[in-house]
């Protein structure tokens, strides 16, 4: 059996161990939660290093992305270089391949709300309704997502500045996401990273606010502890439900994490991973699935590869019907 482990900064009630079988493969998937311990989490991965197929970095970017450039985030880089023989991967790879034909999946199928599209030689067009007005928390972190949904026509904010700094500067194209990332994350990605990302314990609370994106918005995607850091509150019984009619595109959802997007109305949620006894993975688990397939060094391994294995398991989105 074949064996993945994400080495988590999250909160370990979020925990999970599932056995799945990928391509005749039969593989142990596990996510351990560190509760914001950074010295637990190198002590972890250090363990593990040597004894796993592959070591996934949970609650914690590696690279954040913006164009063609990638920034690494010196925290995160601190964690994987403690393991010396087992590749490390932080979903990226994923990001920027799966989630992003995960957009243009749903499009065809008329799954972000009223409207659909078709492509004609790498062009889309809108064949019926309006494009949706879609929020993605963070651009940066979820590149691939924000470029489908610009490729789509979709009138779209990036809440990078909302979502990890508390500054409210309202971001409507990517031109200037990448101008702004390469003025601020050299300094940034060497912050500390729970500056800019509810780790441990800070994963459990939701502190209501951003309320006027999270109305405005029809589609809302990335990363969930993004997400739920700042969902609006529950409504007394009766009046109208904040999520009410809306789209979420993301992963790394639970059970209990469904029944409080229910409890807000929340229309559909689509995962860009599968799920597994309830739950769906972050996509640096998944990416170190992939990556064992390939059978190759983490070096050598192409977004085609990826592409690739991915049509040959036949993945596709897991779309909940929530409302």
């Amino acid at each position: 059996m074949k064996r993945i482990v994400s080495v988590s900064l999250g909160s370990s009630k979020r925990d999970k161990k599932v056995v799945a079988e990928f391509l005749g493969e039969t593989f142990s998937l596990e996510r351990i939660g560190t509760d914001g311990d950074f010295d637990r989490a190198v002590e972890l991965i250090a363990q593990l290093d040597g004894q796993v197929e592959a070591i996934g970095l949970g609650g914690i970017d590696l690279y954040l992305v913006a164009g063609r450039r990638k920034y690494v985030v010196r925290d995160a880089q601190r964690l994987a270089q403690a393991a010396k023989v087992t590749p490390v991967v932080d979903g990226s790879g994923l990001k920027n391949t799966l989630e992003r034909e995960t957009v243009f999946w749903l499009a065809r199928r008329g799954l972000l709300g009223e409207a659909r599209w078709e492509c004609t030689a790498g062009r889309w067009r809108i064949v019926e309704g309006r494009p949706p007005r879609v929020l993605v928390v963070s651009a940066v972190d979820r590149f691939g997502m924000a470029e489908a949904f610009a490729r789509l026509g979709c009138k779209t904010i990036f809440g990078d500045f909302f979502f990890a700094l508390g500054l409210p500067l309202k971001l409507t194209s990517l031109t200037t996401v990448k101008v702004l990332a390469a003025i601020v994350l050299p300094i940034l990605c060497r912050r500390p990273f729970e500056e800019l990302y509810p780790t441990g314990e800070k994963q459990e609370t939701i502190t209501p606010k951003h309320q006027g994106l999270y109305a405005w918005a029809q589609v809302i995607g990335g990363d969930f502890h993004f997400i739920r850091r700042y969902l609006p509150e529950v409504p007394p019984e009766g009046e109208p439900l904040p999520l009410a009619d809306k789209i979420m595109l993301t992963n790394t959802v639970t059970e209990e994490d469904l029944e409080e997007l229910h409890q807000r109305g929340l229309r559909r949620l689509v995962t860009t991973t599968p799920e597994f006894e309830g739950r769906s993975f972050g996509t640096n688990i998944m990416e170190g699935v992939l990556l064992t397939l390939t059978g190759k060094r983490l070096e050598e391994v192409t977004p085609e590869d990826y592409l690739r294995l991915l049509r040959e398991l036949n993945w596709q989105p897991r779309v909940v019907e929530l409302a």
